[in-house]
């Protein structure tokens, strides 16, 4: 990463841009991509850093010479993780700050308490599937608030702070999961049609690309944003999900054992797209794209059925400009 605002590569809705290919694989880990790339200096703030996807994460940027802020709703959590990283050699200082995504008072109180520029901000926290609808003090569905809204928040509030790194980079976690669900802008939190766990994630997560194709209007201020899915990862996220969902899924056997099925990545693998976005080279100037298994992913449509790709409604630009005007219109509503 450099300090000089980058020339900005076409966005992924440019039409006919060619795709932007690594040579990394899905089985490559978070730390291989950024082999040999030094990132002292540089600061990084990590959503859900203290396990799983983001652990990892935090674990590739520290050991490259970041210093990287935990952020989390349960700090004590990341503590085994400081002390780890404290003890490796050449790596970057590791923090911790309270972080709750679905409520505003401490998205507000972590932007009001960083100082300084930002070079990478990881939107890696998420829910899923929660069972039953569920409401902020806001009267928003949870996971939308949590996986898009608070996310939105803590990006538009760190914006001054990204600005002045000269070249940040912005990563959100995506999934899937958003191939079968497009925002719904006339009912968003489910007030009028009946709550679906899948549909209410898949919905956050197609918001969450919305979210980086929306930042194109950052570009100029040196400010690059991209989405990715992680793959398939077994983390605390299936902890909403009964035995009965995780034996339908394959990995629980009859006695509740819970084994990866072989196509299925480790974390430090499912982290690996998250750090490729936020620090290689490779991605210098990138910006409104779709990653997957550490390349960019092709454009999809529903006729296609597919099980890979983005789909169109989540890298449409009227759509990311439509749910940027709601999300800014949201947070300003007690």
């Amino acid at each position: 990463m450099t300090t000089n605002t980058p020339a900005f590569r076409d966005p992924l809705n440019a039409p006919g841009h060619p795709l932007l290919a690594t040579p990394f694989t899905a089985r490559t880990d978070a730390r291989e991509v950024i082999e040999g790339v030094d990132l002292t200096g540089r600061r990084a703030v990590v959503t859900g850093g203290a396990s799983g996807l983001g652990a990892e994460t935090v674990r590739a940027l520290a050991e490259a010479g970041a210093e990287v802020t935990v952020a989390t709703r349960r700090p004590e959590a990341a503590e085994r993780l400081v002390r780890e990283l404290a003890a490796a050699d050449g790596a970057g200082p590791v923090h911790t700050a309270p972080l709750d995504l679905a409520d505003l008072t401490s998205v507000d109180a972590f932007v009001r308490d960083w100082h300084g520029p930002l070079d990478i901000l990881v939107a890696n926290a998420g829910i899923m599937a929660l069972p039953e609808r569920t409401l902020t003090p806001r009267g928003w569905e949870m996971q939308l608030a949590t996986n898009y809204l608070g996310h939105f928040a803590l990006a538009t509030g760190l914006h001054p702070s990204l600005r002045a790194a000269g070249s940040a980079r912005i990563v959100v976690v995506s999934s899937g999961a958003h191939l079968s669900a497009p925002v719904d802008f006339d009912d968003p939190h489910f007030e009028h049609r009946p709550y679906d766990p899948w549909a209410a994630y898949g919905q956050s997560k197609s918001a969450d690309v919305l979210l980086v194709v929306g930042a194109r209007r950052w570009a100029a201020d040196g400010v690059t944003a991209n989405a990715l899915n992680p793959g398939y990862v077994l983390t605390n996220l299936q902890r909403h999900l009964d035995d009965d969902t995780m034996r339908a899924f394959g990995v629980m056997d009859d006695d509740g054992n819970v084994t990866p099925l072989p196509y299925y990545k480790t974390p430090a693998q499912g982290a690996a797209t998250s750090v490729l976005l936020a620090a290689s080279p490779l991605l210098e100037g990138v910006t409104g794209r779709y990653f997957e298994d550490n390349q960019e992913a092709r454009i999809v449509t529903d006729e296609e059925n597919p099980t890979g790709g983005v789909a169109a409604h989540a890298v449409d630009p009227g759509a990311a400009d439509r749910l940027w005007e709601y999300a800014t219109e949201a947070l300003r509503t007690p």
